[in-house]
Parts: structure tokens; C-alpha cells; sequence
């Protein structure tokens, strides 16, 4: 591998794969994914650009066959293949995709492409083989015939790189195939728990049935193996796992003192802590998003994929002002100051790239441009949303600095699973609230506009009525959050955060010092405040009388007025018994009562 650093140029038609793959590749600092592009025509106007400002500034292009499944677009992706080996002929292709049939990869390695893995690599193969390529190698995956059967594709055997063991045990394809299937079937299920198991403020009763799932699913896979994996095989394999690449046994000396495994967790680079909780926040970015809170959010009124989209967005702005931030001479004393630039600039950004820096809309006869006009809002979105963002500070510290995350009366280690579960929160509060500030200026100025309804509103949200009776939902969660729960928040010094759940964006609610915004209080929400301060403290005293009160009234009406009532009941009841009685005894004696 040479010594210069690894700069890509990611081509995908999926933002959410483009994400992840750069947060992964951008844990390790001789990588670096320069651009992105989701069509070949952005691709090539990158390039170009590029070429003409540094033509070193690429040094491997990364591509997706189109969205790699129907087949014009795998067409387009081979002749994007084709024209970029003729306009750059020296610079390296990887084709990276969910593509695995023979022929359509042989006309891809015709068309120029210099290496090859399938989605779902091993993230250290995957930089092993895109090093290779960009050193100007070739990496190809072994590829399947239609028995089965692995084969290489290529004249040139020591080109090609058979990544998945074979045996030639009897029987081996077909038991090879039943293991992958039902181990891809357990992993699936078990990154889905494990995922859920992160998620902060679950009850322990679920957390208790997540984990013992988890157990099943541990043994279940563990006993695949052994049902299915002969014991050749599993030495093979795990021969093949113990020897390094270049086929060479570790040799340790005799005399060398093994270090003992720390027990803290390890100190992260700043980046790389970012690039993990970054990770799991796009794995959970994949769960539902339907609001399942009783607090209305601007972006309700969004279809779940516009949601996605928007989140995705405001994440990947995130990130390229953390990296900006690193670059630029700051303490962790001026990030308190910094944070409502920040995230106006990160609202602006958002909000630009979103509804696209010329987008037009009609409005009467006035054809309007749609971030001129959201823009005009930023004063209120700053005061209302953004500046409101709880535990901002708290979060950049961690990434940028390292520093231990107090959170929750708790400090967290930093680069423990724990503190990565309290920042990932935190970030998804974030992300949640950055999000509602780009919806909330739609929502004042073109609410009701036919285009913005059919591009990004909820089906169940599209008439006049539901939206106005959407923004008023909206407006009395101001009002009652400016008088009412703010402050009450205030003075029983908590949060409350919104995350995302495997069931939707749910509310949980942190422990924070809030004395000092306290103290700061006036009008309604101060009379709020003291309300409580008296409830809590006539409540005990009230609820002790009510109770003494309670059970003499009790005693009275049981003892005394029920006891008086029975007596009286008994009392008549045995003077009509006498009367029918002495009835009876006229009868029989042909008598009639005077």
C-alpha cells in the first residue's frame, strides 16, 4: 500500500448506505471520502470540477450499478463505468453493489472496473480490497455459477481473491447453503434486538425479555454451527482466521511480556467516537418514525420517507460541521457561545439542501423561492427551537474533546457504551428539533400550497381542514409549553428528550441542574412554578385531613347513622311480621280485625 492517503469519490443512489459507508470508512484517518453523488451526471460535473481545481484530489471512485436491481439502471451504471475509464483512464473504479450475477459482473470488468466486493462486506476487506484497487491492483470477489459452485471469472487466477472457504466434504455446497441462510436470518434478529437493548428508557420488563432473547439467539447460532459446520471445517476456517494474509505464522518470543487487556474503555480518537455513535444513530434513523408522544411535532405533518430524508440530511450537515470545528482553533469554553451559530447554521443548511437552494413554488401570481421566503422565519425558529436544544454543549464537548459526559446526575467515561448511549440521545434529540425548525416557517407561509402538500405531506394531512387543525394543535403546544411545562421542567430541573424507539419517536425525560434558568423566571411561568412549590406544600397536610375527615365521616355514617337506620329497619320489618300474624289468626278463627 502506498503511502498516500485514500481520497474517494462515493457514487450511490441510496443516502442512507452513503452515510453509513462514509461514517464507517472515516473512522481510520488515511481515508476520506472527498464528494458523493447519487446520479452519473453529478458524478461526472464533480469530476470535472474537480479535475480542473486538482486532478490528485481522487484517487479512487467507489459505484453502485444505478439502485442495483432493475435493469436500465444497471445499464446506466455500465456505461457510466465505460465513460469514466475513457475520460479517466489512470484513475481506479471499485464496484461496490448488491450485484452478483456472473455475466453482469464480467461485462463490468470488461467495461474497465478495477475490483469488486457485494454489499455487506467486512468493513476491513472491503478498505484491504479498495487499497489494493487504488494502488493500482486488481480485487475481484469470486463469483457463483448457477450450480453453486465458486469460480473465478478471470484468465489470471492470481487476480482473483476467493473470499468465501470452500470444501470439497461431501454435501458441503448444500450444507454451506443452510448455514449462511439461517446465520443471516440470526443475525438479522439479533442486531434488531441489540439495537432495541440501546435505546435509553426502556421498562425493565422489556429490557429483560430483549435480553434473554438475545441469549436465544447466541445459542441458536452457536448450535447452527455445530449441527452444520463439520469439525475439518471449523479448524480450516479457523486456521484461515488465526494466519495472517501473508501466510506467515505469528511467532511470539519466548521471553515477550504480553500486556494485560485494559479494563477501561479505550480512548478513541475524537473522530472515531463520533463516527460510532454517528453509526448507531443511522441504524435507528431505519426505525418507524410515526410520532408516538401526545406532544405534537412540526414534522408529523411530513410522510414518513420526507422524515427520513430530512434526518439523514441534518445529520450529514452535522458532520461536516464537526469536521469544521476541529479544524478551527476553539476550546471547549467557546463552544457555549458558539452553539447558537451552530445550529443557525446548521438549520440554514439543512433548510437549503432540503427543499434545493432555487426551488420555486406559485403563490398567486407570484412565483416564490422557497428558502428565500423560509428564511425570513430564522429569528423565530432561533428563539423558539433552536436555542432550546438541551445539552448541545454537552454533546460537541464529548465528540470534539473527549471530554466524560455529564449527563442524568451520571458521568459517563468517554468511549464507554454507556456514554455513547447518553450521546446518541442527546444527537437524536438533536436531529428531531433541528428538524421541526425546518418544517415550522413551511408551516407559516405555505401551509396550503397544492405543490408542497403532494411532495412532502402526509396523506392524512393534506386537506385544509386537517392542516389548519394541525397548526393549531401546534399552537397551543407553544403556548402550553411557554407557560405550563417549561417551566414546570425548570423547577423539577429535568429535560425532556425525544428519541427514536423501534415503535417511533418517543419522549423520555433526564435529570439537568436548571437552578440558575429558575432564578430567572417571571411572570406566568414564575406564578406556574409556585403553584407547584404550594401544591407540594399544602398537598401532604390536605391529603392527611381529607383522610382524618374521611374516616370519621365514615365511622358516623357506619356506626352511628347505619347502626340507626337498622335498628329502625328492624323495627318496621318486625311490625308488619306482627300485623300479617295477627292476620292469620283472625282468619283462622273467622275473625276480621277491628
Amino acid at each position: 500500500m502506498s503511502e498516500q492517503p485514500l481520497r474517494i469519490l462515493l457514487i450511490d443512489q441510496d443516502p442512507i448506505f452513503r452515510l453509513g459507508l462514509r461514517v464507517a470508512l472515516e473512522t481510520l484517518p488515511h481515508i476520506q471520502v472527498v464528494a458523493e453523488a447519487e446520479t452519473d451526471t453529478t458524478a461526472l460535473q464533480i469530476l470535472a470540477e474537480l479535475a480542473q481545481q486538482d486532478p490528485n484530489q481522487i484517487n479512487l471512485v467507489v459505484l453502485e450499478l444505478g439502485n442495483g436491481r432493475s435493469i436500465s439502471s444497471q445499464q446506466q451504471g455500465l456505461q457510466l463505468c465505460q465513460q469514466l475509464k475513457i475520460q479517466y483512464p489512470k484513475l481506479p473504479v471499485f464496484l461496490l453493489s448488491s450485484v452478483q450475477e456472473p455475466g453482469l459482473l464480467l461485462a463490468v470488468r470488461a467495461a474497465g472496473v478495477n475490483g469488486y466486493c457485494p454489499k455487506g462486506t467486512p468493513l476491513a476487506e472491503l478498505i484491504s480490497a479498495m487499497e489494493e484497487v487504488a494502488d493500482g491492483g486488481s480485487d475481484w470477489f469470486a463469483e457463483k455459477r448457477s450450480d453453486g459452485e465458486l469460480r473465478d471469472t478471470s484468465e489470471d487466477k492470481g487476480q482473483i481473491k476467493t473470499r468465501i472457504p470452500h470444501s470439497a466434504l461431501p454435501l458441503a455446497r448444500l450444507r454451506r447453503h443452510w448455514y449462511l441462510s439461517g446465520i443471516g436470518y440470526i443475525d438479522a434478529a439479533l442486531a434488531e434486538v441489540t439495537g432495541r437493548l440501546q435505546i435509553p428508557g426502556l421498562p425493565l420488563i422489556e429490557r429483560a425479555v430483549l435480553a434473554g432473547q438475545r441469549r436465544e439467539l447466541l445459542a441458536a447460532h452457536r448450535l447452527l454451527a455445530w449441527l452444520l459446520v463439520l469439525p475439518q471445517e471449523r479448524q480450516q476456517e479457523e486456521q484461515e482466521d488465526f494466519i495472517p494474509s501473508s501466510q506467515e505464522p505469528l511467532v511470539v518470543p519466548s521471553n515477550a511480556i504480553i500486556p494485560q487487556q485494559p479494563t477501561s474503555p479505550p480512548l478513541l480518537s475524537p473522530r472515531s467516537l463520533q463516527s460510532e455513535v454517528f453509526s448507531l444513530c443511522v441504524t435507528k434513523l431505519q426505525f418507524p418514525l410515526q410520532n408516538v408522544t401526545d406532544i405534537a411535532l412540526e414534522i408529523d405533518i411530513f410522510r414518513e420517507a420526507k422524515k427520513r430524508e430530512l434526518l439523514y440530511l441534518i445529520l450529514q450537515k452535522l458532520a461536516q460541521q464537526l469536521d469544521e470545528l476541529r479544524v478551527a482553533p476553539i476550546t471547549i469554553k467557546q463552544l457555549e457561545s458558539l452553539k447558537p451559530t451552530i445550529l443557525h447554521e446548521l438549520w440554514q443548511a439543512a433548510i437549503t439542501d432540503f427543499f434545493g437552494k432555487f426551488s420555486r413554488v406559485q403563490v398567486g401570481q407570484q412565483n416564490i423561492e422557497i428558502v428565500k421566503l423560509l428564511r425570513q422565519n430564522e429569528r423565530v425558529v432561533q428563539k423558539d427551537i433552536l436555542n432550546k436544544i438541551p445539552l448541545v454543549d454537552e454533546l460537541f464537548s464529548y465528540l470534539l474533546f473527549q471530554t466524560d459526559l455529564q449527563i442524568d446526575n451520571t458521568s459517563y467515561p468517554v468511549g464507554s457504551s454507556e456514554a455513547k448511549s447518553q450521546a446518541l440521545m442527546i444527537l437524536e434529540n438533536l436531529l428531531i428539533q433541528v428538524a421541526n425548525g425546518v418544517v415550522q416557517p413551511l408551516l407559516d407561509n405555505l401551509a396550503d400550497i397544492e405543490a408542497i402538500k403532494q411532495n412532502f405531506y402526509d396523506r392524512r394531512l393534506i386537506s385544509t381542514r386537517e392542516i389548519e387543525r394541525f397548526r393549531n394543535e401546534l399552537s397551543w403546544k407553544y403556548r402550553l409549553h411557554k407557560y405550563i411545562n417549561e417551566p414546570k421542567a425548570i423547577f423539577e430541573s429535568s429535560y425532556e428528550l425525544f428519541v427514536l424507539a423501534p415503535r417511533g419517536i418517543a419522549n423520555i425525560s433526564i435529570y439537568a441542574p436548571r437552578s440558575q434558568e429558575l432564578a430567572q423566571l417571571s411572570g406566568i411561568p414564575l406564578v406556574v412554578t409556585l403553584i407547584l412549590e404550594f401544591q407540594d406544600a399544602i398537598a401532604p397536610r390536605l391529603q392527611s385531613l381529607l383522610a382524618f375527615v374521611g374516616s370519621g365521616i365514615v365511622f358516623i355514617l357506619t356506626k352511628v347513622i347505619g347502626r340507626g337506620l337498622g335498628l329502625i329497619g328492624r323495627g318496621i320489618l318486625q311490625g308488619i311480621g306482627s300485623v300479617s300474624l295477627a292476620d292469620k289468626n283472625f282468619k283462622r278463627n273467622g275473625e276480621r280485625p277491628k
